[in-house]
């Protein structure tokens, strides 16, 4: 694995590889006594504003011994008249990877192809790896196993969260529904369950997950996206339908009273703010995996 730009791209053995060392490096946090970033510097391109992403990888980068560099969008040339490969090149010859949170895959690939340090994607309109990989590693722990277990992913089953669930229901053998209204329903994926219908979606589901209706860059259809999803919520009803002790998760920021209600967020915080949590152990291994290679 010399980057992780999607999970598409990954197979089962790397994401087993990735969560088991995940699991090392959440029991060993505050007690590390293996460097593999010091004496690094990483680069953190963001064009996409961030909370979670930005602190955890900022973070993770020191507690792995490195230093990072923040590049926001507006402040930097890329896109600006500066290819993207020339960006690559420059920056290849300053910092040991980068971290990039933006728009376009094709801007990421093209990063990677030109550059000569690892790269890592912290979410464009496509996918978004490192919560997907969070999101395992959080069922891994509560449940024993992510093979097997049922999953309904309610809301925009078109959009980069939802995308990534599918490559790596896959890959893991996740039994993944999407309820969405036909208007956000992904493309027919291989073994991948597509339904317009949240309660045979929720039936008997070991997990149910959501995201916001409105990501980035998507504000323009802010008002049209709330009036077709406004039924595509997680509520008390919808959870009835699921298993008993249902896992919920939501990767966060959530709008309370959109794609979640206040009290189903509240009951199930435990689980949802380990999640969050985890992005950070589970972004770590992968700067450590990739710092080695």
């Amino acid at each position: 694995m010399k980057h992780l730009l999607s999970i598409e791209e990954l197979n089962a053995a790397q994401i087993a590889e990735i969560l088991a060392l995940t699991k090392k490096v959440k029991a060993n946090r505050s007690r590390e006594t293996d460097r593999p970033l010091a004496g690094q510097t990483w680069a953190l391109i963001f064009t996409k504003a961030s909370t979670r992403t930005r602190v955890s990888f900022e973070v993770g980068v020191r507690e792995l011994g490195g230093q990072s560099v923040y590049l926001a969008g507006q402040e930097i040339q890329m896109g600006r008249g500066e290819t993207v490969a020339d960006t690559a090149r420059v920056l290849s010859r300053y910092c040991h990877g980068a971290v990039i949170r933006t728009f376009a895959q094709a801007d990421l690939v093209e990063f990677a192809k030109w550059g000569s340090i690892p790269v890592i994607n912290a979410l464009t309109d496509d996918e978004h790896p490192c919560q997907i990989l969070a999101d395992m590693f959080t069922i891994t722990e509560k449940l024993g196993a992510v093979a097997g277990k049922k999953v309904c992913f309610i809301g925009d089953g078109a959009c980069n969260v939802s995308r990534s669930w599918i490559f790596a229901a896959q890959k893991l053998g996740i039994d993944l529904w999407i309820a969405a209204p036909k208007e956000f329903q992904p493309g027919e994926s291989a073994g991948i369950h597509v339904t317009a219908d949240i309660a045979t979606a929720a039936k008997n589901a070991d997990v149910v997950y959501t995201d916001v209706w409105v990501s980035m860059g998507k504000e323009a259809e802010a008002a049209e996206r709330i009036k077709i999803l406004q039924p595509y919520q997680i509520n008390a009803g919808v959870l009835q339908h699921a298993k008993p002790g249902t896992l919920v998760m939501h990767c966060l920021p959530a709008y309370r009273g959109k794609e979640i209600t206040h009290d189903v967020l509240e009951s199930h915080q435990q689980t949802i703010f380990d999640q969050a949590e985890n992005r950070l152990h589970v972004q770590k291994a992968i700067m450590t995996l990739l710092a080695k290679r």
